[in-house]
């Protein structure tokens, strides 16, 4: 336990356009109990510049967890995916897809373009809670993450 407190803080990368969802998921996760700092970007471009510290995102700090929508304006999920994956420096970085979208289309592409795991977004509150809560648990208490280059 001891290791645990002198680890540096945990940061999320969440790239969402819908800011509602942005509100949502930062309340889950905080009542789920994860000290992580949640920083949020609104499209595919924004979320790129963010991982490669470029334009307003100079000072970004690297993430441990990537959430990433499929569904966003100027690159779509499934492109940013690609070239996080292909990417020397972020490959390593898990990617968490969260979409409303089900279609086994959509679910296939992104294993396939080595998304760590998918989640339909949840209508309800309390389910998104419980996602919240099997994030936490999982990438953050069980997971060894990669550390920060």
């Amino acid at each position: 336990m001891r290791g645990a407190l002198l680890q540096s803080p945990k940061h999320i990368l969440l790239i969402e356009d819908n800011p509602g969802d942005v509100l949502l998921l930062r309340e889950a996760l905080g009542i789920a109990g994860l000290k992580a700092q949640m920083h949020a970007v609104e499209d595919g471009e924004a979320g790129i510049d963010y991982l490669h510290q470029r334009g307003a995102h100079t000072d970004a700090p690297r993430p441990d967890l990537i959430i990433l929508d499929l569904n966003l304006p100027l690159l779509a999920g499934h492109q940013v995916l690609r070239q996080i994956k292909t990417s020397r420096s972020l490959k390593r970085i898990p990617v968490v897809i969260m979409s409303a979208s089900g279609v086994p289309k959509d679910i296939m592409a992104s294993y396939e373009r080595l998304a760590n795991s998918y989640i339909i977004k949840p209508v309800r509150f309390n389910d998104l809670v419980d996602i919240a809560r099997s994030l936490k648990a999982f990438w953050f208490d069980a997971v060894r993450l990669p550390p920060s280059d």
